[in-house]
């Protein structure tokens, strides 16, 4: 058990900052008397000698300093864990669970994620990149507390955020490519087509698959993107994902005569709107935010090439 209070570290701290007794009891509204009180029993205490008087003030000595460097971490993590007791008091969680499909546009993500940790940085984020149903079996079971998801959930109202568009895609030097002519089902029916996995246990779906000779099931897309760029198949992914691979002449759209680009309409739905906490509000905000500042400033896919 330590000797030392944490309350004696925080009056050491009080007359090394004000550079004296008289200076930090204005400081902190108690007695000169109760601080010396207070950093003289500390000293008795620890064996040490942490103050020695310059003039009329003091300074740390060698050892003081080097305690009082450690004291300030311990000073500064009692503070933190004093404002997430009153927050927590308040209302706010202590946790926020989320589940973004993953063709919600990484950018968009990661400065909704940032812009939340600066307001809320003591309250823990559960990320689950899900994929189709993943999410919305994660709202049925109570499991999510925001999901963001292509497919709609049954009793639940979502607000729409963003519309992902897909194109089909191919390595340059994939044979459908090299038909060089406008394509149809019957040529896609033919070559391997690469198919992200639904992430949902209960239900899943085949969302996008043509009935393709071959088909090759992943579970990430970075997963189908890495194949696409080795040549192992055809595959339609979310345009944000696409722009440095085509940009590089990595990956190529493919000439397809009607459903080349798809689009899927995403919701932000949340699990119970009237009993969210503070920060899972703040959570949605970040995240509608960040796709107005991201998404709207893009320029036009077609414009890359």
């Amino acid at each position: 058990m330590s000797r030392v209070t944490l309350a004696q570290w925080q009056m050491l701290a009080a007359v090394v900052e004000h550079g004296g007794f008289a200076r930090a009891a204005e400081a902190v509204h108690k007695s000169p008397s109760t601080l010396n009180h207070a950093v003289h029993k500390l000293e008795e205490q620890l064996g040490v000698r942490v103050l020695e008087p310059v003039g009329r003030q003091v300074r740390l000595t060698e050892a003081g300093e080097m305690l009082l460097r450690r004291a300030r971490q311990l000073i500064e993590s009692a503070e933190a864990l004093e404002d997430v007791a009153g927050r927590l008091s308040e209302g706010l969680e202590a946790e926020v669970v989320l589940a973004v499909d993953q063709i919600f546009p990484a950018d968009a993500l990661a400065q909704a994620l940032s812009r939340f940790s600066a307001d809320y940085p003591y309250v823990r984020v559960q990320l689950h990149e899900t994929v189709l149903n993943g999410g919305v079996e994660m709202l049925y079971d109570g499991r999510a507390d925001l999901v963001v998801s292509g497919i709609a959930a049954q009793g639940f109202l979502g607000e729409p955020l963003v519309t992902v568009r897909f194109h089909a895609v191919a390595h340059p030097d994939h044979p459908l490519h090299g038909l060089s002519r406008p394509l149809d089902l019957r040529d896609l029916a033919r070559h391997r087509q690469l198919v992200v996995r639904d992430s949902g246990q209960r239900q899943s779906m085949d969302s996008g698959w043509l009935k393709a000779e071959q088909r090759w099931t992943v579970s990430h897309l970075e997963t189908s993107l890495d194949m696409l760029e080795r040549g192992l198949g055809f595959a339609w992914i979310p345009e944000t994902r696409l722009r440095e691979a085509l940009a590089a002449g990595r990956l190529k759209p493919l000439p397809l005569m009607a459903g080349g680009v798809r689009e899927y309409p995403v919701q932000l739905i949340h699990r119970d709107r009237d009993r969210a906490g503070p920060a899972t509000h703040a959570m949605a905000d970040a995240l509608k935010l960040a796709v107005v500042e991201t998404c709207n400033e893009r320029q036009p896919f077609e414009s890359v090439e």
